[in-house]
């Protein structure tokens, strides 16, 4: 049984709430759940709730289906009343076998041993994110975004009323997400007309993957209760404007939390050599990493030259067409030195893309595994002759291509699992033959695309 503390705490948080969604997410990171009366919260929050885990992608077998899904305590959020039309709380689950062992699978379950396994070397690991996203609504069956009313796609921290049409629902956004017990840093307009982003306070891996799993459904929620319009992550959805990318950034601390490990003051851009280790773990295992991090079809079309989305292996400070950035925004603010890891897009499962991130780094630690010089100069600018001098070379250019880089590099294999990686690799294969049964690949976006990934 729980505490009697918690109980009331939990007590305390649900007091208003009628109903009570259960969340958790399937392999490929696809928010699935249930809903419950508050009534049932005590039983749910001590119990867990069984489910049919073969229904669910990249869980269980058929003979093996029975699984429970029990709610973390910390992550009860209140949602605003409007959403549901009635008082509705939302917790995060962690998903259990029949006799209460974590269930292997559970991509929350791999994002927390991974984290363990970097505490127990020494390291505190600390993660953030900016994810992107665009509101879009349907013109006569065909989805444009919100803002299609001018010309100019260039719109990066556009604020002007009536441009912006964006700004209300931003605000409105951050509401919902400070209810929710986020802390809100910035939010902003995107480069692309009606794109968006929202940051807030960094976390632990786990921590910071449960906050964009509530940012992901908040967005959507508030963009359909309160305007009509539909907020997606495709990253993307239409070929001639800016991508949809899930920056992620990264650091290690000390275990008393006092010391910042990424960083050196004598260091190139501020940073340490511990730091430098984690980027060349990074870089040399960047092309496997993208099975999991780019995880669709669409993904492969954002990462294309022309919109600051990367492409050539390579690490810089303040440089936006190296994959991997060292921020430098104020020189000598030791806490805050991080990286920034650019590939990964909204789609991915945030729990798997930080447990392999996170491993990738740490083997660069643990190999001591150089990155090589820094590439300051645009590389996009750079001709195929000297880049090739240069030693750069791109991220897989398909799903099909990242996929197939599993057989020479096992860094997400052994981060999820012989059993779990053989899951999630037969769900990605499939996904993309039915992609070639219903168009050849092309570089534009294709309906079924659109289909397929608007409304994940």
């Amino acid at each position: 049984m729980l505490v009697q503390q918690t109980l009331q705490e939990i007590r305390e948080k649900l007091k208003n709430s009628k109903y009570i969604i259960l969340q958790f997410t399937d392999l490929i990171g696809c928010i699935r759940g249930r809903t419950i009366p508050s009534t049932q919260a005590q039983e749910a929050f001590d119990e867990g709730i069984g489910f049919d885990g073969s229904s669910i992608l990249g869980f269980t077998k058929i003979e093996e289906s029975d699984l429970v899904m029990k709610p973390d305590p910390s992550t009860i959020s209140t949602l605003p009343d409007y959403v549901y039309d009635r008082p509705t709380a939302t917790a995060i689950c962690d998903i259990l076998r029949s006799d209460r062992e974590p269930f292997e699978g559970d991509p929350r379950y791999i994002c927390k041993r991974q984290t363990e396994r970097i505490l127990n070397e020494g390291y505190i690991p600390y993660a953030a994110a900016e994810v992107e996203f665009y509101l879009v609504k349907n013109e006569n069956g065909k989805f444009e975004p919100v803002e299609n009313h001018i010309a100019n796609n260039h719109r990066y921290f556009d604020i002007a009323p009536g441009a912006d049409l964006t700004e209300q629902y931003r605000m409105d956004l951050c509401d919902a997400l400070s209810k929710m017990g986020i802390t809100i840093e910035r939010e902003g307009h995107e480069v692309g007309p009606a794109q968006n982003e929202i940051t807030f306070k960094y976390s632990d891996p786990v921590g910071t993957a449960d906050h964009i799993l509530y940012y992901r459904f908040m967005a959507k929620a508030v963009a359909k209760q309160k305007y009509g319009w539909i907020a997606t992550f495709m990253p993307k959805p239409w070929i001639e404007k800016s991508g949809n990318g899930m920056h992620v950034h990264l650091s290690f601390f000390s275990k008393n939390g006092n010391e910042n490990l990424f960083y050196d003051p004598d260091g190139y851009a501020g940073i340490s050599q511990t730091c430098r280790y984690f980027i060349g773990g990074l870089l040399y295992h960047a092309r496997a990493l993208c099975a999991i991090v780019a995880p669709t079809v669409n993904s492969y079309k954002r990462l294309v030259p022309g919109y600051e989305a990367p492409v050539y292996i390579t690490w810089s400070k303040k440089n936006r067409s190296a994959l991997i950035r060292v921020p430098e925004y104020f020189k000598g603010n030791g806490k805050g030195k991080r990286i920034e890891f650019r590939s990964p897009d909204p789609l991915c499962n945030p729990y798997l893309a930080y447990s392999v991130i996170f491993e990738a780094g740490m083997d660069g630690i643990r190999r001591k595994i150089d990155p090589g010089d820094p590439i300051e100069k645009n590389v996009y600018h750079l001709s195929d002759a000297e880049r090739k001098s240069l030693g750069i070379e791109t991220l897989p250019s398909s799903l099909k291509e990242a996929l197939e880089e599993w057989g020479s590099d096992d860094i997400c294999i052994r981060v999820l699992g012989k059993e779990t990686a053989e899951k999630y690799m037969e769900l990605k294969l499939n996904e993309w033959k039915e992609y070639e049964k219903n168009g050849s690949p092309s570089e534009g976006i294709t309906e079924w695309e659109l289909q397929k990934y608007l409304f994940i």
